[in-house]
């Protein structure tokens, strides 16, 4: 029997895991996302045309491959929708390869309401939130209220109702005027409800267990980060589904002895979106170097990302939590003309040093501590081995597998799905 290998971010998102998963999909059978929602926007270029995918897996390019968005996805029907039409007009064709988990929740269109309510309440300390709905939605799943995707095979309308009657009475207490959003909202909403039912619909964890029994491969595509995960990341800042390889057991029915590979994604420096803390943050002109020579704005909202250096603590933590057997380095180019690359080795919390990942990033006064290597001052755009790669990025290479215990298995040096190259 197969075992199902798992992809996924160490950080804090926007890892460039959708490139990856394109990348890696060739040798793949299936591709299955097993939790978030459209909160994730995993960017893919190829042949000159961009395209963003904000629930739909990112194995949908390759064609011949199954598609399945897990019982561990919250789904919003009318970005749904967008997304669809969005790859038909791209020429994409997807009805026979894309499943859909009758145990997915969905987000309603109060939901998104809910969530811009609990943020504007929250004032400063407020999350940063996407406002997609998510967080309102994983709290009705937990509460034992929330309305799935088999929903639409029986009395839809009225669980519909039923939870979007108890939304409003919460949305009447905020005082949040709600009305005309909603009635615009739902009409779009419900027309995705009907795109959806055009789709196999089905018990994923069935599915995926008997695929892995027939000798099928499957990879698992992780979304956010795993310093977002709900119990592991930098709580409360943190996303609403366990982002980490344990999230894909229950997002999509496997057991743990079923996990094959984990391939932990990284950048060469370390980015964020949103409120939270970020030690290795910078606020000067290497931290706008890095946006702009990055392209560092949100797929999902263009908000702009707070950038700074690797942050190797972090990393570490991360490595743990997942199992991760493979490493894959992305964006090494943005990093092509600095003269000295830094990496956090530890942290200095209240005057003493630590190595370890601790409790509460936020209430400590926490300061990085640097280890610095040579730049490597070339650009890596137009690479197309290891090779090529200077003497000064195989140093920093060698010095980020030694600290975390991994092998690099795969570098990235821009964005299109050629400039991948494999060590």
């Amino acid at each position: 029997m197969n075992k199902v290998d798992v992809l996924l971010g160490l950080q804090w998102g926007d890892e460039g895991k959708g490139k990856i998963v394109d990348v890696l999909t060739p040798k793949y059978n299936v591709v299955a996302r097993f939790q978030g929602g459209p909160n994730a926007g995993h960017t893919l270029v190829f042949e000159g045309k961009k395209f963003v995918l904000h629930t739909i897996p990112s194995g949908i390019f390759q064609g011949d491959k199954v598609n399945i968005i897990g019982n561990g996805v919250v789904l919003d029907p009318a970005i749904f929708k967008e997304e669809i039409e969005m790859l038909k007009e791209g020429g994409i064709s997807i009805e026979d390869q894309l499943c859909i988990s009758k145990k997915a929740h969905l987000i309603l269109p109060t939901h998104r309401l809910l969530d811009a309510a609990y943020e504007k309440a929250k004032g400063k300390a407020k999350i940063g939130s996407t406002l997609k709905g998510i967080g309102p939605t994983y709290t009705d799943k937990i509460s034992r209220n929330g309305v799935r995707v088999g929903d639409m095979l029986g009395d839809f309308e009225g669980k519909y109702n039923k939870l979007k009657q108890r939304h409003i009475a919460i949305l009447e207490q905020y005082a949040y005027d709600y009305k005309a959003e909603l009635e615009a909202y739902e009409k779009e909403w419900f027309s995705g409800v009907e795109v959806m039912k055009q789709f196999q619909l089905i018990d994923s964890e069935q599915a995926v267990n008997d695929m892995l029994v027939e000798g099928k491969s499957v990879l698992a595509e992780g979304a956010q980060g795993t310093m977002l995960d709900i119990d592991f990341g930098s709580y409360p800042f943190v996303t609403s589904s366990n982002t980490v390889t344990a999230g894909a057991c229950t997002g999509l029915g496997i057991a743990p002895s079923r996990i094959g590979e984990v391939f932990g994604i990284f950048k060469a420096y370390c980015t964020r979106v949103g409120s939270g803390p970020f030690p290795s943050e910078l606020f000067d002109d290497a931290g706008q170097a890095m946006r702009d020579n990055g392209n560092e704005y949100g797929s999902t909202t263009g908000r702009p990302r707070r950038c700074g250096w690797l942050d190797l603590v972090a990393l570490k933590y991360s490595v743990m939590i997942n199992g991760v057997t493979q490493l894959i380095m992305m964006k090494s180019d943005v990093m092509d003309d600095f003269d000295e690359i830094h990496a956090a080795t530890s942290y200095k919390i209240n005057g003493e040093e630590v190595s370890h990942f601790p409790y509460d990033l936020d209430e400590n006064d926490i300061e990085p501590v640097y280890t610095t290597k040579k730049g490597w001052k070339k650009d890596m755009t137009k690479m197309t081995s290891a090779d090529q790669f200077p003497a000064e990025f195989n140093d920093y290479l060698d010095f980020v597998e030694e600290y975390l215990g991994v092998p690099i298995k795969v570098v990235s040096v821009g964005p299109d799905r050629a400039q991948t190259i494999l060590r």
